[in-house]
């Protein structure tokens, strides 16, 4: 079972694994939304997951398709496309151990930004750059 919620705690979530589709999407919708180059996604069934605490507000972010989000903090936590009715996707850092369901694969790459290289040799910091104490790649 995963559990999890946004960011002020208004609204939790449980949902029964096992996780599926868990990926890393780099599509501009999913970029934009968050304010992030790429978003953790994983998938379960619809009737597997239930809200425990508040419900998520809906944004229809395209034809067909709904983001859920905290209302309070902003979180989003859900996508729905109405192209698999059967299936609800979760991001994956909203979830209370994140890596319970690491991402098995990168999605709309096409939209990748240039810069972003997840296996790069970029600096590392474990906090903050003005903490110093560099994590060794």
């Amino acid at each position: 079972m995963f559990e999890g919620g946004c960011f002020c705690g208004a609204v939790r979530y449980t949902a029964q694994g096992p996780a599926s589709h868990s990926t890393l999407c780099h599509c501009s919708m999913c970029r934009r939304i968050a304010g992030a180059p790429c978003v953790a996604w994983f998938s379960v069934p619809r009737a597997a997951l239930s809200f425990t605490a508040g419900q998520p507000a809906i944004f229809r972010s395209s034809p067909g398709a709904a983001r859920g989000f905290c209302a309070q903090c902003g979180t989003q936590l859900t996508f729905e496309d109405e192209r698999d009715p059967e299936c609800v996707d979760i991001t994956t850092a909203s979830l209370d151990d994140p890596e319970a369901a690491p991402p098995a694969d990168h999605t709309y790459v096409q939209s990748r930004l240039h810069w972003l290289h997840l296996a790069d040799e970029l600096p590392r910091y474990l906090r903050t750059r003005s903490e110093g104490a560099r994590e060794i790649p």
